[in-house]
This record gives C-alpha cells, structure tokens and sequence, in this order.
C-alpha cells in the first residue's frame, strides 16, 4: 500500500467532502495508473467493507471507484473492477451492480478473460460472471459466438444457479429491453408505466358478467409480484395481485365492469362514474413494463439490475399467464401470446399518481381466467 493511499484510508472518517479524492482517483486513471485506482478500491474494502464500518464516505469513493474502473473500456479495466468486487464484502447487490456497469462500458471481448478456465473461483466473481451473462444477453451479445463465455454458462457447476433458468439469447418477446446508460457521475434510465396505445376498452354491461371464484395463493402472489417486490421490500411501495376462474367466457367490452367488481385494493373508492378503462397491450409491453419495474426499482432503490429484472420479469410473465415458473421459458412465452392483455390505473386513493404507477390484466385465451398485477410507489 503507498503512502497516498495509507493516508486516504486513514483520514477518509473525517472527510466532510470526498470529492479530492474523486478527483485524485481519476487523475492517475487518466495517468494510465489503474493499479493506484484498484489498490486504492481494495484499501477501502479491507478497512470499511464490513456491515459495521460501512461509512457514507466509504460507500461515495467505493461507487466512484468501481465505476471508473468498469466503464472506461479496456481488459486491465475490466479486470481491477473485477477485483474490487473479490475485495468487497456484498451487502446485497454488489455483484449485480457491478455486471450491469461492466456490460454497459466494456466491449466483450475484453470481458472474456472473467470466464477463463484458470481464473479464481470464488463466490463473488461466480455471482458477477451469472450477472454478467445475462447483462450480455440483454445487449443482444450473441453467447453462442464466444466460445469462453458459452462454454463457463453451459457447464454443470451453473445449472443450479437461478438464473440459469433464463435461455442466453433473448426471445421475441423481450424484443430490445431497455437498459440504463451509465456515467461515471449517474445514470439514466426509461420508465415504460402507463398505457401504450389507444384502443381503449369501452364499458360494458354488469348483467352479463360471469361470476367469478377468487383463486389467489399464497404461491402465486409472490410469484406474480416478483417484478415489482423490490418497490415493496426497498422503497414506498405496495402491490395486488389476484388470480380469477369465471364461470363463463369474459368479451372484451365487458372486462372494465368485471375488474370493478372484483373488490381489488387498488380500486377501492372508485364508483361508475371513475371506473378505470383498460387499455390493449401486447404480451412484449406487459414484459416492458415488469423487466423495467423489476430491474430499475421504484423511488427510493435501483432495482435488481438487468440479470435478476430479467429472472423477476419472466417470473411475474408466468404467473400472470397461468404457466408454471418452473416451465422453460419458451413455453412461458407461448402462454403469454396466447393470452390478452391490458393494462389499467385509476384515480384511487391506492394509487399515488407520481410516476411509479402500473397495472396488468392478463385474459386466458379461453377467457375463463383473468389474472391482475397492480403496483405503486412513491417518493
């Protein structure tokens, strides 16, 4: 450790700004010197990582560090931010964070060496190389043409990994996810909530709605919420979501007076003259949605980043489709096309009108299910 970096450990607690030592950092980058950048990275780890010493400076030049090192293209990059995420101990998310920075800054082939046969095999550079994977697989990085990064996600070590589930090329459906860009001061994301066209369902007639039997359990709560989980878990918000069998065949136009009837927490106070009106949506829309509410999290979090949005998205896709989660993924989206789906808000109180507002309605394709999705968060 070099005198500089012993004296930036030692003093960073008492530091009411850490922006010199941003600066300092970026200076020897800008130097070619990614060896001070890492060592630094690793000092701070060592001496601040653990869940008790955890200080805000810490986690300001830690942050500043590690995106230096992942967004500035090159493999000697790519490898120190690697090695700051070996250093950390990973509170939560760290892994995620870093994969999703790594595959936005670097080109893949300079991120091929975290996949080789030789390289060290610990729990957090496992976790980063899953991330990793499926970060690539959202930027549409043909897997099957790299032969290193094919052959470490196709051997039996990762099979039992969650995220081993997803297939490493993305389906039709997901069409080309949205993804954050990264700076290394912030980053900035789409927030794809509301409704997408105008064919606007019109109200139909109470009279000739089927009746209905409350299927919701327990299983398929969590299933179906898994997208929007991390607005409840991390930040302000709640969620609904309840599955349906109707006696008989539910049209269209009678749909908007069904899921008024349904006694949802998400409408409750609406009367006949606020009911919401749902709107017609693709199945690739419905996925819009869950994969950005699951990977860019609500108000006050960041989400799970784009490999475990991914594993939530296509969770809460099956759920709301009536498939099972453990169903591949292929068979997944064939029940998703062959439903109908709509998405809905209202001016309830449930609702809280800022920006993180979202609800689904799936319709079988028998339409004798319906399924329902509802989320908000606020700030």
């Amino acid at each position: 450790m070099t005198d500089q970096i012993q004296e930036i450990v030692t003093r960073l607690p008492d530091m009411e700004s850490v922006t010199a030592v941003w600066d300092t950092a970026e200076d020897r980058l800008g130097q070619g010197d990614v060896t001070f950048v890492a060592d630094l990275g690793v000092a701070l780890a060592t001496q601040y990582g653990s869940s008790d010493a955890r200080i805000w400076q810490y986690r300001s030049v830690f942050d500043r560090l590690l995106r230096l090192l992942a967004l500035t293209p090159g493999q000697e990059h790519a490898e120190s931010a690697a090695r700051l995420v070996a250093a950390a101990p990973d509170h939560g998310k760290l892994a995620r964070y870093a994969a999703s920075l790594l595959a936005d800054g670097q080109a893949p082939q300079d991120l091929k060496f975290t996949f080789a046969s030789d390289s060290s095999s610990t729990d957090a550079l496992d976790e980063l190389r899953c991330c990793l994977v499926q970060e690539l697989v959202l930027r549409g990085v043909p897997i099957a043409e790299n032969p290193e990064i094919e052959a470490w996600a196709t051997s039996p070590r990762r099979r039992r990994h969650p995220l081993a589930w997803l297939p490493l090329e993305l389906s039709a459906i997901e069409e080309t996810p949205s993804l954050p860009s990264y700076s290394v001061g912030g980053s900035s994301y789409c927030m794809p909530y509301g409704a997408e066209d105008d064919s606007a369902v019109t109200l139909g007639s109470p009279a000739d709605l089927p009746s209905v039997t409350d299927t919701t359990t327990e299983a398929f709560r969590e299933s179906a919420a898994a997208a929007v989980a991390n607005w409840a878990e991390e930040s302000n918000g709640c969620n609904e979501a309840r599955s349906y069998d109707l006696s008989g065949p539910i049209h269209a136009e009678a749909l908007p007076d069904l899921v008024v009837t349904l006694g949802l927490e998400c409408l409750s106070g609406t009367d006949s003259l606020e009911r919401s009106i749902l709107t017609g949506c693709r199945p690739e829309d419905a996925w819009e949605v869950l994969f950005a509410a699951a990977s860019t999290g609500g108000a006050y979090n960041n989400g799970e980043y784009g490999a475990y949005g991914r594993l939530a998205a296509w969770r809460s896709l099956a759920a709301l489709s009536g498939a099972s989660t453990t169903a591949p993924v292929g068979e997944v989206e064939e029940r998703a096309r062959a439903c109908g789906w709509y998405s809905f808000g209202a001016a309830s109180k449930w609702f809280r009108g800022v920006a993180w507002d979202m609800g689904l309605v799936s319709v079988s394709q028998t339409g004798r299910r319906i399924a329902v999705l509802a989320a908000t968060d606020t700030d």
